[in-house]
C-alpha cells in the first residue's frame, strides 16, 4: 500500500497561524490525511494544535521541532509529549558538515535527543539540507558518515529536493535507508538555490517522483512541502495531490475528481 500523504506545516503557516482549524480542514478537504506541525505550537500551544488537527480528522504525523538535547531537552520533550507526537524531526547545521570532526560533534546532540526522547517513549528523525550530500570527506559522502555515527534508533525523513540540490539521487538514498526512511519531504522546482528557488506543484519540477517513491522502503508519510510560492498555496497542495494520489504514488482520503475524468 503506498504511504500517506501529508502536509508540512510551514506550506501553510502564515494561514494557519490566522485560521488554524479552518486551514486544517481545507487540507483534509483537499484529502490530505496528515501534517507534520511546525510554527503552531509556539503560536497555539501544544493542546489546541492536537486538538485542531484531531477536529479536522487529520493524523499528526511528526512534529518539526528542535533536538531535545541540552538545557532545553525536558521543555522541549513536555511540550510535544503534550501535543502527542511519537516522532521529532529536526537537522544539524550546514557548518556541522564542513568537517568529520564537526559532524561527529553534531550528532553527539542528535543522539542525546534520541536517549531523551526514548525515555518518553517517542523518537527522533533526522531531516537533510544539501551538505549532507554535497559534501565529501576522503571521497566519503558526509551522509553516510552521518547515518553511520547516529543511534539506530534515530529515524530518517528524507528531503529528496534538497538531496538531489546535493548531487544525490534519492531513489538510491531511499534504497539504502530501507526500513529507517518514514518520512519524505516531497517538493518539486528547480533544485538550484536552497535561498531563492521557488516551488511548483509536485510533478510540474524537476524531480523524478515516480521513480523516488515507487523505491522499496520504510516509507510511511509523503510529507508535502512547499515552501515559496508564486500562485495560490491551496491551488498549489491541490495540484500537487491529484499528482500523487492520481497516479497512485501516495494514499489520500479520496481519489481526485480531475483524475476521475481524465480516466
Amino acid at each position: 500500500m503506498a504511504a500517506g500523504i501529508g502536509v508540512m506545516t510551514y506550506t501553510v503557516l502564515d494561514q494557519a497561524r490566522a485560521d488554524l482549524e479552518g486551514t486544517l480542514a481545507r487540507l483534509a478537504n483537499l484529502g490530505y490525511l496528515g501534517v507534520e506541525t511546525y510554527g503552531l505550537v509556539e503560536h497555539f500551544g501544544p493542546r489546541r494544535v492536537r486538538d485542531a488537527i484531531a477536529s479536522a480528522g487529520l493524523t499528526l504525523t511528526s512534529a518539526h521541532t528542535p533536538f531535545p538535547a541540552g538545557p532545553d531537552a525536558e521543555e522541549l520533550l513536555d511540550t510535544n509529549e503534550e501535543l502527542g507526537a511519537e516522532v521529532l524531526v529536526w537537522s544539524m547545521e550546514r557548518e556541522e558538515f564542513d568537517s568529520p570532526e564537526a559532524v561527529r560533534r553534531g550528532v553527539e546532540r542528535v543522539n542525546e535527543a534520541a536517549e531523551r526522547a526514548a525515555g518518553r517513549g517517542m523518537r527522533i528523525a533526522y531531516h537533510n539540507h544539501f551538505a549532507e550530500f554535497s559534501q565529501e570527506f576522503a571521497g566519503r559522502q558526509a551522509y553516510d558518515l552521518l547515518l553511520e555515527l547516529l543511534d539506530s534508533r534515530v529515524l530518517v525523513e528524507l528531503d529528496a529536493y534538497w538531496a538531489v540540490m546535493g548531487g544525490a539521487d534519492p531513489a538510491a538514498v531511499l534504497a539504502k535507508l530501507g526500513e529507517r526512511a518514514r518520512f519524505v519531504h516531497v517538493k518539486d522546482g528547480p533544485a538550484i538555490s536552497y535561498e531563492d528557488d521557488v516551488m511548483v506543484p509536485i510533478g510540474e519540477g524537476r524531480i523524478d517522483w515516480a521513480r523516488t517513491l515507487s523505491t522499496p522502503s520504510g516509507l510511511r508519510w509523503h510529507i508535502v512541502e512547499l515552501e515559496r510560492l508564486h500562485i495560490d498555496t491551496f491551488e498549489a497542495l491541490r495540484r500537487s495531490y491529484d499528482h500523487l494520489v492520481g497516479r497512485g504514488l501516495s494514499r489520500g482520503a479520496h481519489f481526485p475528481a480531475a483524475t476521475k475524468e481524465r480516466a
